[in-house]
Parts: C-alpha cells; sequence; structure tokens
C-alpha cells in the first residue's frame, strides 16, 4: 500500500492536463507546484514558473483561425474560428486557486480569435472584376506543371486590405520539397539551371499582370536576367525565396480578392473587388 500511495504522488508533481468537453483542466495538486518555500515561510507563487506554464498553455491551447477560401472544386468553404489562452483571466483564476484552499481545480480560460477573411466578405469582393491574365505552359513538363499549381494555390482566395501590402514570398512561403515543390528549369544569372520550386516564377509574373491596375502600387519588382516565353518582354517578375520578391500594395478603398488557377497548361489569375471598388485619391506614399 506504501508503494503504490508514494508512486502517485510522484505522478501528481508531473505536468499533467485534463482535457473535459475541449476545455484544459488544472487540478489542486498540479497548481501547487508552481510554488516555493523559502526557509522558513509560507509557500509563495513562483511567477517565474507561472510564466513558463502560460507560455507552455498558450501552445496547448492554441487553434489557429482558417479563413474562408474556395476548395479545388471551386466550392466556397465558410470560416473557421479558432482560440487563444485569455492571460490575463488565467492569471487571475491560478492566483486565486493557489492561495485559496477550497478551489480545487480549474479550467483554463480561452477567448475566440476570429479570421480576418469571412465567407460574406468573399461574396462580397467577387463581385466586379478589376483586372486579370492568362499565361500557357506545357503540361508535359510534370515537375513544372506541379510547382505552379502549388504557388498558384497558395495565393487563390488571398484578400489584400486597403492599404495592406502583398509579398509573394511571404504568401507563398519557401519552396521546399517537403511542402511539395519539385525541382524544375530555373533562371540563374541569365543561364538555364534546375532548383526546387522552378517554375513558380510564371504564377507572380502572371500575378504581375493581372495587379497592374490603377489602384494598386507595385512596390517591389524584379525582372529576369533573360527573356520568358511566358509573358511579353519586359513583362515579368522574377522571385525566389532568399532573393526577389514581388510586392504590391493596395490602393483601393475596398479590399481585393486573388483568384488563381493553374491546370492543363493554362494559368489564371483574376483580381476582384466590390461593386462600390475605387482607387484611393492623393500620393502613393
Amino acid at each position: 500500500m506504501r508503494t503504490i500511495i508514494l508512486f502517485l504522488c510522484f505522478i501528481s508533481l508531473l505536468p499533467t492536463y485534463v482535457f473535459a468537453s475541449n476545455n484544459l483542466m488544472l487540478d489542486k495538486v498540479e497548481i501547487k507546484q508552481y510554488g516555493h518555500t523559502p526557509i522558513p515561510g509560507p509557500l509563495f507563487l513562483n511567477n517565474k514558473k507561472l510564466q513558463e506554464l502560460i507560455k507552455e498553455l498558450e501552445k496547448k491551447v492554441a487553434i489557429e483561425p482558417k479563413n474562408a477560401h474556395w476548395s479545388e472544386d471551386n466550392e466556397l468553404i465558410a470560416e473557421r474560428p479558432g482560440r487563444m489562452l485569455d492571460k490575463q483571466a488565467f492569471q487571475v483564476l491560478f492566483r486565486s486557486a493557489f492561495y485559496d484552499g477550497s478551489i480545487k481545480q480549474i479550467t483554463v480560460p480561452t477567448m475566440p480569435v476570429y479570421p480576418s477573411v469571412d465567407r460574406a466578405l468573399l461574396e462580397e469582393i467577387q463581385a466586379r472584376e478589376l483586372g486579370s491574365y492568362v499565361t500557357y505552359y506545357k503540361k508535359e513538363n510534370k515537375e513544372r506543371a506541379e510547382n505552379i499549381a502549388l504557388a498558384a494555390a497558395a495565393i487563390d482566395s488571398h484578400v489584400i486590405f486597403p492599404g495592406e501590402v502583398f509579398s509573394f514570398n511571404e504568401i507563398v512561403g519557401e519552396r521546399t520539397v517537403e511542402r511539395g515543390y519539385k525541382r524544375a528549369p530555373v533562371i540563374v544569372k541569365g543561364e538555364l539551371s534546375e532548383d526546387i520550386g522552378g517554375g513558380i516564377c510564371q504564377v507572380s509574373s502572371t500575378l504581375f499582370n493581372a495587379v497592374d491596375l490603377k489602384g494598386i502600387q507595385i512596390v517591389e519588382r524584379y525582372a529576369h536576367s533573360r527573356r520568358v516565353p511566358y509573358v511579353p518582354e519586359g513583362r515579368d517578375a522574377t522571385v525566389s525565396w532568399w532573393g526577389p520578391d514581388f510586392v504590391f500594395k493596395n490602393k483601393y478603398n475596398q479590399p481585393v480578392l486573388i483568384r488563381a488557377h493553374a491546370k492543363n497548361g493554362r494559368m489564371v489569375i483574376r483580381i476582384l473587388s466590390s461593386e462600390s471598388v475605387v482607387p484611393f485619391t492623393g500620393n502613393d506614399s
């Protein structure tokens, strides 16, 4: 019996958490672990350990919100709220439970995190087409075609709010094998080579031509070191993860929506917004 009691005491000292109905619970034994006792003196809360616990709980309870978007089958998928730790409420609850012997357990408080783009917004800002552009590629080059499709999917359904800046590299992310990108031809210092993600410059170039509008300010764009076949000369936008980016700013009074699609050798990008969209007046700063 003594062995069982000692074992249970050991287990109780481990940082364990109980989930009930998607809520994270902390019991009294767990809470008391975050104290320290001066010699001699009463038990005091160790604030440093509490802050470490808060950081750990932030990771455990966090659920990222998901914006509304279109699926591969062009079905409009509704947004999904997320959640985060309510740090202020948690500290009040935790301190109360730590010093009040009558409190045996607390529920870790969370707060909702709402996505920036909901279904209603997407429905509103697809009313008017501001610009579009189409380029073509060889679907037989499967590796390059897959890279183009992946990058197109990454920017599809993306919304740029008034005054917001769009960065191609930031939105598409690093092109890696783990993320599905393949090795395909690229242009490096004027010479043809191969690298992971080869072909996505066609997506950035198609996007550049689609957003070349009165209400869009091009912030950063670089041309290839040699001419590319999918857009007219001087109308390309090269990108690479550790190098050039394609960046633009929304100068309209309404959010703008990117719809991008690449299939069967055809790359299409459309720029949409609401019926009331107009460019801001004034300078371009």
